[in-house]
């Protein structure tokens, strides 16, 4: 009985407000275990229709044609929020790896050769560089704690101040 109770019912005014396992944090489902399994399956998912669609729709399986449909329609998808999809990371892979595939004369290439040649990072390897990338703006001092940063100002009007 009462709040406690995980099958006590909310309202919010006149409406019901149902219980989720899941939660919405910058724009991300998360759910209790701070996993975004079903977010990235969804982005996968979307990735492949997208290759698909290109598949279907292009005659020409040329790199020159695909991979700036490939960078503009797909890539977006596949590494939304990658720093977050730790666990899911091979499904989105296989999406890159089906999109490097179709290209023609690649083929026969293993997958880091195709990357190689189309001057592409696995999403490991981007995932890697988002974290160095954060890691450096951090110790750069990117990121100030609120009210560090009026901190540093008061302290260097008080020098500018001394110096006058």
């Amino acid at each position: 009985m009462g709040r406690g109770n995980p099958k006590y019912s909310y309202r919010l005014g006149g409406e019901w407000i149902e219980s989720s396992p899941e939660e919405k944090d910058l724009r991300m489902l998360v759910d209790k275990q701070l996993m975004m399994t079903q977010k990235s399956a969804l982005a996968a998912q979307k990735a492949n229709h997208i290759l698909g669609c290109i598949k279907r729709g292009m005659t020409s399986r040329s790199r020159e044609v695909v991979l700036p449909l490939y960078s503009t329609l797909m890539k977006p998808h596949l590494e939304y929020c990658i720093q977050l999809w730790g666990p899911n990371m091979d499904l989105l892979e296989q999406v890159q790896r089906r999109a490097t595939k179709m290209m023609r004369g690649l083929q026969h290439l293993s997958y880091e050769d195709r990357l190689r040649e189309l001057r592409l990072f696995s999403l490991e390897k981007r995932r890697l560089w988002g974290d160095l990338t954060t890691a450096f703006q951090y110790l750069k001092g990117a990121y100030k704690k609120a009210g560090e940063e009026e901190q540093e100002i008061m302290a260097l009007n008080r020098r500018k101040v001394d110096l006058d």
